[in-house]
């Protein structure tokens, strides 16, 4: 599948850097390799995973982006933080793309330790935010022969 002519928002949380930025750098790599230029490729950096479904809502709605990448790594630790954030870090970015109709790919790590983690946001097929990227032009590819297969559907009352 190709990305040639596709716009992504790459959506990064700055915490835990050294890593979300081995994800960032994965996901770039992963569309420049699919066809998308690097024109066609806008990052944006947040506090945390938190706030990914605000900042990627925003992205979708503006109209601007054929997809839109979340990306963070959230690492468990003493206190039932870890849970919070995780839980609604997914349903927050889950219910953006039912919302908006842009496909908004959960590229956010989960891990329980630092190790594993890492291990995750390694090189192309180790790294998550590689995978979320890949699957966020197939998603394209995907939605647009959805949508060209609809418009010549035999009930036209049905949405």
């Amino acid at each position: 599948m190709s990305a040639a002519g596709q716009r992504f928002a790459i959506v990064v949380s700055r915490w835990n850097h050294a890593l979300t930025s081995r994800l960032a750098d994965g996901a770039a790599g992963a569309l420049t390799g699919a066809g998308a230029d690097a024109e066609s490729i806008e990052t944006f950096w947040i506090p945390g995973a938190f706030e990914l479904p605000l900042a990627c809502l925003r992205a979708a709605k503006s109209g601007r982006f054929d997809a839109v990448i979340a990306l963070g790594v959230v690492i468990r630790g003493d206190t039932p933080h870890f849970d919070y954030v995780a839980g609604q870090a997914a349903s927050g970015v889950t219910q953006v793309s039912l919302s908006t109709g842009v496909p908004v790919m959960f590229g956010v790590i989960t891990a329980d330790t630092h190790d594993q983690a890492v291990a995750r946001s390694g090189e192309k097929e180790d790294n998550k935010g590689y995978e979320a990227a890949i699957s966020a032009v197939e998603m394209v590819a995907v939605l647009r022969e959805i949508g060209n297969t609809a418009e010549g559907k035999v009930f036209p009352h049905v949405v």
